[in-house]
């Protein structure tokens, strides 16, 4: 059974920067497609940006594209959200999907990923 655990949000200035990890645990997710979502208050959940098992393919959210970047290290088991320029409409739990199917690219929708992590807080202030 694999486990997502996601970890470095925080409260940071409009304009700033954080990186979320998100360490998979129980087997390596290597084979994984992986996706960021992030869910504001009231909202429903959104995809955020996603990374083909492959390497090969990113996909990004028009409002967040040129700022975030997603990205995996397979030996460590971690897939990591750089995210910089924060705004405050970047406020939202983000969120780590993993969906285990070997499909050509990554999805961008939140039902197609099996597996998620718990979530952590991005504040951003202005």
């Amino acid at each position: 059974q694999v486990q997502l655990v996601e970890s470095g949000g925080g409260l940071v200035q409009a304009g700033g920067s954080l990186r979320l990890s998100c360490a998979a645990s129980g087997r390596t997710v290597s084979t994984y497609s992986m996706g960021w979502f992030r869910q504001a208050p009231g909202k429903e959940r959104e995809f955020v940006a996603a990374l083909h098992w492959s390497g090969r393919t990113t996909y990004y959210a028009d409002s967040v594209k040129g700022r975030f970047t997603i990205s995996r290290d397979n030996a460590k088991n971690t897939v990591y959200l750089q995210m910089n320029s924060l705004k405050p409409e970047d406020t939202a739990v983000y969120y780590c999907a993993a969906d285990p199917r070997f499909t050509q690219v990554p999805s961008t929708a939140a039902d197609e990923y099996g597996l998620w992590g718990q979530g952590t807080q991005v504040t951003v202030s202005s």
